[in-house]
């Protein structure tokens, strides 16, 4: 549905769209999971922090993650057609510190923090994230200024250690802080 089908359920009026700023304001207030989407093509393993990213199915096991269209690691998710996505835990700070780009480090040196390790597709999974995902993407959404990439789940990495890395009011946190926060 779009704005305008949407006119006749509203009257006729036309809604006052949220601007940028107001959107951005309202999603800091949700607190979510810190991962790092990882890829490896041509050699060349590069990776970003993301908190757009959820389960869709388990049966087949299918989850996606949302990545702007201007990172770096985006046209390498779409050539390679695989991703690994890592769950971190609240002691992983400094790698998603380093996959966001927070820390001055260079684009080249963000597998120097963590022990990584791959699975069937290649990509890099950290060996001691909460989670790591090793996915073949089986579609692709443009959305804005994003892509949905859909991956099917080839294999899973678990850890038992640490609590989940949370992202909330524009800082890191642990998940039991958020809420305190």
């Amino acid at each position: 549905m779009t704005l305008l089908d949407a006119a006749p359920l509203l009257g006729n009026a036309r809604p006052r769209l949220a601007t940028a700023s107001e959107f951005k304001q309202g999603m800091r207030k949700l607190a979510a999971g810190v991962n790092v989407v990882t890829v490896f093509e041509e050699g060349y393993a590069q990776g970003l922090t993301a908190t757009a990213v959820c389960s869709l199915s388990a049966e087949p096991p299918h989850l996606l993650v949302c990545v702007n269209s201007s990172a770096s690691a985006h046209g390498a998710i779409h050539r390679a057609g695989a991703f690994g996505l890592n769950v971190l835990a609240r002691e992983q700070e400094e790698i998603a510190r380093r996959f966001a780009g927070m820390d001055g480090g260079e684009r080249t040196r963000r597998f120097e923090v963590g022990r990584w390790t791959s699975l069937s597709t290649g990509t890099p999974l950290l060996e001691d994230a909460l989670a790591a995902f090793d996915c073949l993407v089986v579609r692709e959404i443009s959305a804005a200024t994003h892509t949905i990439f859909i991956g099917r789940v080839l294999g899973v990495l678990t850890s038992d250690s640490g609590t989940p890395l949370v992202f909330h009011d524009s800082r890191f946190t642990g998940a039991g802080d958020a809420a305190a926060g």
